[in-house]
């Protein structure tokens, strides 16, 4: 089976019940979340061997983010326990009539957590070692090169390794508050240097001072495929070679919109994992990020591997035809709701 590591920080989550205020609530639902876990979860629905490679504290957090990745079959054989830092913890903050922001809003309690003491250390873990040396993909984000210099060495040092055969991908995930002090032309060159690198044209525009198709392969001129994801229009592969393939996004009705961004990853991943052609993973991804927006988590199930297979190799006229809301998915080669 392939393997992936996906490494990075997975925080407790904690937000309010009902859609109320934070200062009303009385309720807090309390669960995990983080960029790379969410990817590797993802990927493991879909039948890859994920695994995830972080640190957490020795604390009920860490073991409750543990437990909850190991019931999702993701290997954590790789995870290190700091006894005298903390997890780190996220408030996420629903929008609500009571709200001026129609979106929802997060508070992040990450600082000196136990995932920003992540280092270049870590590679001499054996069982990290080991994970590495088996992956057919190692997946990387931005978020973790803005929690510390310890941090982006240890991103560096990973993408300093021999490939041998193996992919990594970078996922920019621009987070502005984490870099407002830090030098982002770091995310630039650790891009540079992955083989698949996934970025939303908002994201690119903050990251990178353009979204701008040609701009970005120039600047970008050495990974295999740039992923320009451009929300609800599109996602553009643009290969090194000069080559162009365009998905048009699904029409969705959405429900929470969080956690899209990391299911496209792992649909499209899995994609490219699978031996899937540009086009096929970037449907694929579209139709991960679909199942996610139509549910109030961080994931959303995928269709059978029927329903899968017929929306993949369906033609451009029934895929713009295709519309997924919650437990449905409606398409002209489709009949009734998902299975």
């Amino acid at each position: 089976m392939l393997s992936v590591v996906c490494i990075g920080e997975t925080m407790a989550m904690l937000t309010p019940t009902h859609q109320v205020p934070l200062a009303e609530a009385t309720e807090l639902f309390y669960g995990v979340g983080g960029a790379e876990s969410n990817v590797a979860m993802g990927l493991a629905a879909m039948g890859v061997a994920a695994h995830w490679v972080g640190r957490v504290g020795d604390d009920g957090f860490g073991t409750r983010i543990l437990n909850d990745l190991s019931s999702h079959d993701v290997g954590v054989s790789g995870v290190e326990r700091d006894d005298t830092r903390a997890t780190g913890l996220y408030v996420k903050i629903p929008a609500s009539s009571q709200s001026d922001s129609e979106e929802s809003s997060v508070l992040y309690y990450r600082h000196g957590s136990a995932a920003s003491a992540m280092s270049p250390a870590m590679l001499d873990n054996p069982a990290v070692a080991t994970l590495l040396d088996q992956a057919a993909l190692i997946h990387l984000s931005g978020i973790t090169a803005a929690l510390s210099p310890d941090c982006r060495a240890l991103l560096a040092g990973i993408l300093a390794l021999p490939r041998n055969g193996r992919l990594v991908s970078f996922d920019v995930n621009w987070r502005g508050a984490l870099w407002a002090q830090e030098d982002e032309s770091i995310l630039r060159t650790l891009a540079n240097q992955s083989d698949v690198v996934l970025v939303g044209a908002d994201e690119a525009i903050a990251a990178f001072g353009t979204n701008d198709e040609a701009e970005l392969r120039a600047m970008l001129p050495d990974p295999a495929v740039i992923v320009l994801k451009n929300a609800h229009t599109s996602a553009i592969a643009l290969m090194r070679d000069g080559g162009r393939v365009e998905v048009p996004s699904l029409s969705v009705s959405v429900l929470e919109p969080v956690g899209a961004g990391d299911a496209f990853a792992a649909g499209y991943l899995s994609g490219m994992l699978f031996g899937l052609d540009q086009r096929s993973s970037l449907r694929r991804g579209h139709l991960s990020a679909a199942a996610t927006l139509t549910v109030p988590g961080d994931r959303g199930p995928l269709p059978s591997t029927e329903v899968l297979e017929k929306i993949l190799a369906c033609s451009e006229a029934d895929w713009a035809a295709t519309h997924v809301a919650p437990g449905r998915i409606d398409s002209p080669v489709l009949t009734g709701a998902l299975p």
